[in-house]
């Protein structure tokens, strides 16, 4: 079983925090992607790497995986999953982010193969005990921030 929890921003040490995890806006539609090898959808994000600053991690994972050219990105908060299995009993943190992108170019050929515009949260997902906890919690920034 699966563990989901949010904290606000700078309240886990910044050396903790392993990936970032962005929930996209294009022509008001959220981005969903699709990598290589996959027949699943999910969230645009990934692994920061060593000495990198976890904005910088967001806003290269949004472009590999996007083509996003032009976008603003804002942190939405830190949130940890913890797994109860006896074998993998971790909790792993990430920051999850907000963008609204203006410009999209060609899909860089890393790895994603696709993307999808969509209204709400497709239906086939990577990690469907996660993502829809996220994709809320970024409704939640967004209602509370109008």
């Amino acid at each position: 079983m699966l563990e989901i929890n949010f904290y606000d921003l700078n309240t886990i040490e910044d050396n903790k925090l392993l990936f970032a995890v962005i929930m996209a806006k294009y022509n008001e539609k959220w981005i969903y992607v699709k990598v290589k090898g996959r027949n699943t959808w999910e969230i645009p994000g990934g692994h920061r790497e060593i000495g990198e600053d976890i904005n910088k991690t967001a806003s290269r994972e949004l472009f590999e995986e996007t083509g996003a050219k032009k976008f603003n990105i804002t942190p939405v908060c830190v949130y940890s999953v913890k797994s109860d299995e006896p074998i993998d009993y971790t909790e792993s943190f990430g920051q999850l982010f907000y963008s609204k992108i203006e410009e999209l170019d060609k899909l860089p050929d890393y790895e994603v193969s696709e993307i999808t515009l969509v209204n709400t949260t497709p239906n086939s997902l990577t990690y469907p005990l996660i993502q829809p906890f996220l994709h809320n919690k970024v409704l939640e920034f967004l209602y509370d921030k109008n």
